[in-house]
Parts: structure tokens; C-alpha cells; sequence
């Protein structure tokens, strides 16, 4: 069992193809084979080192090890022309003199018949008698396709297909300058790596039975196929660069988890049972190629949101508080305005209500940020009854842990905060609604007495007196 991730440098790693790779390496995984990484970097126009290196950070946040590789086209280039002579020797391929023109007006007089456009042969061996080739033109190679039968295949993905080969043309496969063409590289690829399955996107099947011709014309062995449907958007179109949020790296700084993105990504287009949650360990056990779809999946940014919620709140908060330290510096906060047991706790008590780590990230700012109440909340919440709820609770908590008096936690808080309302002749919430307006800036946060535990004293009386202060 060896599969592979093949993607072209020509930009980042896409959600896509992040699910294609996360297939296939789960595929590898379940039956204990191997999973290959291999750049199919032969555009040398269009790739980039910049785009190779977006492809490994993207895999490498994802934990998508690669057991071998990455293995790069451009450095199989001899590779390829010595496939490419044992092909012309052995009368699979021929050289193609046919001018760009040439060909051009060949179609449009197809079209013009109501004909597939397609290449008439016209350089084939047995069609070459007593023709000379022209002066500076150099030759392309194609490959000899079958004239009669089918390209039988059974995909994993979509069951059995059947390409008759009248519908496919003699595939160039070497370049007048002689590089090597992509669909040649990978069928060379997969043969010398042994590849045994190839999982990828559904709009490589036109590509398939070219690729089954050439290998059978080699005596190579033909992998198993399959071809994983597209995603689509919200709006039931394939997903834009520019509508949707597409790279696997923007789901990082937008502030998911690799393992809720995994988590997500396999269940477009696969299933187990009801199965919504599941480790990465459940799914490799589950995933051994069956309960796949054959239609569309459709992308639903509102339920990635909902698994990464559950991930962060599964996460140890030593490693959410890790993740989130540059987040929270880059909005110019500082953590140290906190202890360190106060960082952990806040994590524990702030994630109830993050489903990203920026909004985590956002939600430190009722602790570490000057408080900026809206207009609205202060006029609700700290007109002068506020206002005096604010100054009787921080003369109340003045003397909380210092000396014999208790210490400075959310029982002792709880209580000065019911204490402080009974006196002022009313219950809880006329005084808890102006100290959260006054303390964290805003009216809705979690229990007022656990976020003022994870202040320090000083710090939430000083607060409070500014809001009285008005």
C-alpha cells in the first residue's frame, strides 16, 4: 500500500487539496503502508519556492508526515527522457512537426464540422511516406494511443468508468524543447514510486485514462483510482480564491486548531455512521477506503467553527494559552497583568464562548485592556445608581485578603458582591451588571464573580473607582 500528495507549487496549499492529501495519508495509515510526498513542480513559469514552501508549512500544521519525499519533478528530468527514448524506440511514441497554426486551423475545421477537436495522426509512422519535415520546426512527441477498446478503471470514489479510446488523441508528452509534459511526469512518477492507490480530485479523471494508456504501453502496473469530488461553497459553487477563504494557512491565522480543520475536512465526502467528532487515531482506524461519496460536498464555514469550538475546548489550556500568547501581543496587550495560575484559569473560563482563537484571543481583552464601555452600556449600566453600586462594591472589597480576611476567590467575591447588593436594597444584578460594564467593559461576560477572581484586587478596585467616578 503506498499513496502520495502530488501538488503543484504554483500557490498554497488550498482546503482542497488538504483534504485530498489528508485521504490519502489516512488511507496509507489504516493499512500500515506508505504515504508520499512528491512536487509536481515541472511549470517552471508558474512555480515558486515561495509557493513549495507554503505547500510543506500547510502539511506540516496539518500533521501530515510524508514517509518519503518530498521528491521534486525538476530533478527527474533524466529520468523522464530516458522513458520517454525506450518509448520512441519501441514505436509507442513518435515525433510531431504539426505547427502551432497547423493545428489551430485543424480544430477550427473540426468545430466547423460539428466534430470533437481532437489530433488527426497526421505524423503517426504510418502516415509520414515520402513527407519531409519542415525547416525550424521542432518536434514535439507524442504518445501513440490505442485506436480501438476502453480505458476500463474502478474508482474508489465514483464505481466503475469507461472512456472509449476514439474519444482520446495522441497526448504530447515531450515539448519541442523536450521538456516532459505533466501528464507524463506523473504516470513515470507513480511507476518508479510504486505507487499502489492514487487519491486525488475529481477534476484529474479526463487525465486517468491517458495516464492507464501510457503505463500499460510501459508494462507498468495500473494504481487503484479514485477521484474525490469537489467542494463546494455555501452558495453551491466551487470554492473562489476570491469569495471564500481557501488556504489551508488562513485557517491558521484565522484561529483554528490543524485537528478540528482535519476533522472537518473528513467528513466532505466520507462518513462513519453518525460519527460528527472523532480523533485522528478513530478516523485512520475508520477510514479504509468505503462510505465514500460520490457527489459534491459543500463547505459550511458556521460548522467548522462548531468541531473547532469542541477542540478548544478540549485542548489542554497550557497549549491554548501557548497559541494564543502572539495573538493576544499583537492586539498590544501583556499577559503579565496576570499571575500564571490566573492565565490557565482565564483560558478555562474564556473558551466556553470561543469557537476561533482569535475570538479566545479577543475575549482576554476584558482582562488585559482598558476598559471602553459603549454608550449605550453606560448609560444602561453606570448612571448614578450604577455609578454608586461601583463605589460601595470596591470600598467592600478593600479590605478582601488582606490579614485574617479571606482570600481573594470567587466564594469570598460571591459573597461581598450579595452582600454589597442586600445593602443597597436590591439583589445581584444591581450591582454585578455596572461592575462588569466598569471592570471588563461590556455587559455580557461570563460569571461576574469568576472573571473578578482572575483580576488582581488592586486592579479591579481601581476600575470600579474610575467608574464611579464617572
Amino acid at each position: 500500500m503506498r499513496t502520495r500528495f502530488a501538488p503543484s507549487p504554483t500557490g498554497f496549499l488550498h482546503i482542497g487539496g488538504a483534504r485530498t492529501a489528508l485521504f490519502s495519508w489516512a488511507f496509507a495509515r489504516h493499512f500500515g503502508g506508505q504515504f508520499v510526498l512528491r512536487i509536481e513542480d515541472t511549470d517552471l513559469e508558474r512555480s515558486t519556492p515561495e509557493a513549495t514552501q507554503a505547500i510543506l508549512d500547510g502539511m506540516a500544521w496539518l500533521d501530515l508526515a510524508a514517509d518519503e519525499g518530498p521528491f521534486f519533478q525538476t530533478q527527474r528530468m533524466a529520468r523522464y527522457a530516458e522513458v520517454i527514448a525506450q518509448l520512441l524506440a519501441d514505436g509507442r511514441a513518435y515525433h510531431c512537426y504539426a505547427s502551432v497554426e497547423e493545428l489551430d486551423a485543424l480544430r477550427e475545421s473540426q468545430r466547423a464540422r460539428g466534430e470533437k477537436p481532437r489530433y488527426d495522426g497526421r505524423w503517426r509512422p504510418e502516415n509520414v511516406q515520402g513527407k519531409v519535415p519542415p525547416d525550424g520546426v521542432r518536434p514535439v512527441v507524442r504518445f501513440r494511443n490505442p485506436d480501438a477498446g476502453a480505458v476500463l478503471w474502478d474508482d474508489m470514489f465514483k464505481g466503475p468508468i469507461s472512456i472509449d479510446n476514439t474519444q482520446l488523441d495522441d497526448l504530447i508528452i515531450a515539448r519541442g524543447d523536450g521538456s516532459p509534459t505533466y501528464n507524463f511526469c506523473v504516470v513515470v512518477d507513480d511507476w518508479d514510486m510504486r505507487i499502489s492507490h492514487v487519491i486525488r480530485g475529481d477534476d484529474h479523471v479526463n487525465n486517468t485514462p491517458r495516464q492507464i494508456n501510457i503505463l500499460r504501453a510501459l508494462g507498468a502496473p495500473v494504481p487503484v483510482y479514485g477521484h474525490v469530488p469537489m467542494i463546494f461553497g455555501p452558495d453551491g459553487q466551487k470554492l473562489s480564491k476570491r469569495r471564500d477563504a481557501v488556504a489551508v494557512t488562513q485557517y491558521d491565522e484565522e484561529g483554528f486548531l490543524p485537528e478540528a480543520v482535519c476533522n472537518y475536512l473528513s467528513r466532505l465526502g466520507w462518513s462513519h455512521g453518525d460519527e460528527e467528532l472523532f480523533s485522528r487515531e478513530q478516523f485512520v482506524q475508520w477510514f479504509d477506503g468505503s462510505h465514500l461519496a460520490s457527489s459534491p460536498a459543500q463547505f459550511d464555514r458556521d460548522k467548522l467553527k462548531w468541531v473547532n469550538h469542541h477542540y478548544i475546548n478540549h485542548c489542554a489550556p497550557e497549549r491554548l494559552l501557548k497559541l494564543i500568547t502572539p495573538r493576544i501581543a499583537n492586539r498590544g496587550w501583556s499577559l503579565d497583568v496576570l499571575g500564571a495560575a490566573e492565565q490557565l484559569a482565564a483560558i478555562s473560563v474564556l473558551r466556553e464562548r470561543a469557537d476561533t482563537l482569535e475570538v479566545l484571543a479577543d475575549a482576554f481583552g476584558m482582562l488585559l485592556a482598558t476598559p471602553e464601555p459603549s454608550a449605550e452600556d453606560r448609560e444602561t449600566h453606570l448612571a448614578p445608581a450604577g455609578r454608586a453600586a461601583c463605589a460601595a462594591l470596591a470600598s467592600a472589597l478593600s479590605g478582601v485578603g488582606e490579614g485574617s480576611e479571606p482570600g481573594w476567590d470567587k466564594a469570598t467575591i460571591s459573597g461581598v458582591l450579595k452582600a454589597t447588593a442586600a445593602g443597597l436594597g436590591g439583589k445581584m444584578p444591581i450591582v454585578a451588571m455596572p461592575a462588569r460594564v466598569a471592570v471588563f467593559g461590556r455587559a455580557q461576560t461570563p460569571a461576574v464573580d469568576v472573571m473578578l477572581a482572575l483580576l488582581p484586587r488592586d486592579r479591579v478596585i481601581e476600575r470600579l473607582q474610575r467608574a464611579a467616578a464617572g
